[in-house]
C-alpha cells in the first residue's frame, strides 16, 4: 500500500479519535453542571469544532498532536477536584470504548484489504490517543486525574508548571539520544490493548 493510501486510511480514525475524545470531555462537564462547553459549541460530534489545524497536521506527520482544549469552568461543579478528574478521564475512556467497538467490528465483519485495515487503524489510533493522554504530566488528562489524589501542596503546583517542559523533553529525547521513555510505557499497553480488542483479527 502506498504512503498516500495509508494516509487516507488514517484520516478517518484520527478525526474520529480526536472528536470523540473532546466530545466526551464536553459531555461529561455538561452532565456535571458546567454549561461552558455547550455555550462554546463543543457539545457536538462535528470534528470542525474540535480540531486544531497545527495539532491535527502533526497527528498525520508524527502521530502525536492535539485538539482545541474544551473550556471547562470548575466553579460550576459541586465537587470541583473530583469532577475535573471525571471530565479529564472521560476523554481516554471514550477512546478505549471506541477501540473495543471497532475491534469487535474487525472481528465479525467479513472485510479484507483496506476495509479491514481501516478498522485496525481505528482501534490503534484510539488506543494511542487514550494511553498517551493518560501520561500523568500537565497538560495531559492523566495529570488532572493524578492531581485528584495528590495533596494541595505547593510542590504539586510546581510540578504542574514543569509539566509542559518535561513532556516536550520526553517527546524530543528520541531524536537526540535514541531513548524513548514514552514508547517504553506505551508499547506494552498497546500490545495488551490490541490483543484485547482485536485478538486474531490484527
Amino acid at each position: 500500500m502506498s504512503g498516500l493510501q495509508d494516509l487516507i486510511l488514517l484520516a478517518l480514525p484520527i478525526l474520529w479519535a480526536i472528536t470523540i475524545h473532546e466530545f466526551a470531555h464536553a459531555w461529561t462537564a455538561d452532565r456535571l453542571g458546567d454549561p461552558t462547553p455547550r455555550s462554546a459549541g463543543r457539545l457536538t460530534l462535528n470534528p470542525l469544532r474540535h480540531l486544531d489545524p497545527i495539532g491535527t497536521l502533526l497527528f498525520f506527520i508524527v502521530r502525536i498532536g492535539w485538539a482545541k482544549p474544551v473550556p471547562v469552568n470548575p466553579l460550576y461543579f459541586r465537587r470541583p477536584r473530583r469532577d475535573m478528574a471525571l471530565v479529564a478521564v472521560a476523554g481516554p475512556v471514550s477512546n478505549v470504548l471506541s477501540a473495543f467497538v471497532f475491534g469487535f467490528l474487525a472481528r465479525v465483519l467479513p472485510l479484507s484489504g483496506p476495509g479491514h485495515l481501516l478498522l485496525v487503524y481505528f482501534v490503534y489510533i484510539n488506543l494511542v490517543l487514550a494511553f498517551f493522554n493518560l501520561i500523568p504530566l500537565f497538560p495531559l488528562d492523566g495529570w488532572t486525574v493524578l492531581k485528584f489524589f495528590l495533596p494541595q501542596e505547593p510542590w504539586v503546583w510546581t510540578l504542574q508548571r514543569s509539566g509542559p517542559i518535561l513532556l516536550l523533553l520526553l517527546l524530543v529525547l528520541p531524536a537526540f539520544v535514541g531513548i524513548n521513555p514514552i514508547a517504553w510505557v506505551l508499547q506494552p499497553l498497546l500490545r495488551i490493548g490490541l490483543q484485547l480488542t482485536l485478538g486474531g483479527a490484527m
